[in-house]
């Protein structure tokens, strides 16, 4: 009997990566769920001896699932997949007993050893199954997005000790009169700040905005360990330590998975204490269309939340694109 396997992931590209990388020569029937609710009906309907599982995903994510999974009685294998490898997301899915934690992007001797130390038992099978998803590169760039998204969430979290709730990147080519919809969190906000920064390598260029929340700078000195009384420059110290961490992070993580290397500018304080509609127009007044990756940052216990926007040229589009389709799996 093929030993069946639920896929759990919210990217079609990273269901398609994670199938890719199960080990050659196994028996396996799987099944794809896109949240932790079609995860929770799989595993349910006996679909799941193993569930491999994305933390961050919409309608229910893998917390949810793992807490439904164990309150319903049901015991599957869970292997958590994730871009988000903060120490405290690690802790916090192994407390709820998962048998492994694996980083994302996926590789096969990785999950075979993982597979293997875990006891899973994977049968040769007779013949390959066919397995078709729906995926482009659209879904590949969401992916790549997400993977270097973790990784400078991670760093943040690291140097701040403290756990950031992980977005799932938004990833869209928009016109510039559409730029404020995909900045629809901090557009509820009454003042802003920001830094914007340019970056180019290998034919794509763009530039990288963080918008700071104003209200959050008290909680952010405060995990920063300055504990003098807030001033114009410490604000704007503040907030340039936190626009070089995370887009230095961000860009590093998707120069790792492309094989490129990009050449950053020096950053440019793009304003401060703000609306939104006044920043874009200082930023994206000379574009006509871009390709935008956005996500929403907000810190567990604190009053701080944040934005990062990378808004890619027209022209770098298709190369961006066409390296994402070298690291697409087959």
């Amino acid at each position: 009997m093929p030993t069946p396997i639920v896929i759990c992931d919210d990217s079609s590209f990273a269901r398609k990566q994670m199938l890719r990388a199960l080990p050659d020569g196994c028996d396996v029937e799987v099944t794809f769920a896109s949240d932790g609710a079609e995860g929770l009906a799989a595993v349910k309907a006996g679909k799941a001896e193993i569930i491999f599982l994305d933390l961050n995903m919409p309608v229910m994510d893998g917390y949810q699932a793992l807490e439904a999974i164990r309150d319903a009685g049901l015991s599957p294998k869970v292997i958590v997949v994730s871009g988000d490898i903060q120490p405290d997301a690690r802790k916090r899915v192994m407390d709820l007993g998962v048998d492994a934690f694996i980083r994302k992007p996926v590789n096969k001797q990785e999950i075979a050893e993982v597979l293997a130390r875990h006891g899973v038992k994977i049968f040769k099978r007779k013949h390959v199954q066919q397995v078709e998803i729906d995926t482009d590169v659209r879904a590949g760039c969401q992916e790549v997005a997400n993977v270097a998204m973790g990784r400078a969430v991670d760093l943040l979290a690291r140097l701040l000790n403290v756990y950031i709730n992980m977005p799932i990147p938004n990833v869209n080519t928009i016109e510039k009169n559409e730029l404020r919809m995909a900045l629809k969190y901090v557009d509820q906000k009454e003042a802003v700040s920001a830094v914007c920064q340019g970056f180019i390598g290998a034919g794509i260029a763009g530039e990288a905005l963080l918008i700071f929340d104003d209200a959050s700078f008290t909680d952010m000195a405060s995990l920063m360990n300055f504990h003098e009384q807030l001033d114009d420059a410490m604000e704007l110290e503040l907030l340039m330590d936190m626009s070089s961490i995370l887009i230095s992070a961000f860009l590093k993580g998707i120069a790792e998975q492309l094989d490129v290397n990009f050449s950053q500018g020096h950053p440019i304080v793009l304003g401060r204490h703000v609306k939104v509609d006044d920043l874009l127009k200082r930023s994206v007044s000379r574009w006509n269309r871009t390709l935008a990756i956005e996500a929403s940052f907000t810190f567990e216990g604190k009053s701080i939340t944040c934005d990062l926007l990378f808004l890619f040229t027209e022209d770098s589009i298709a190369p961006l694109f066409e390296l994402i389709s070298y690291v697409m799996p087959a």
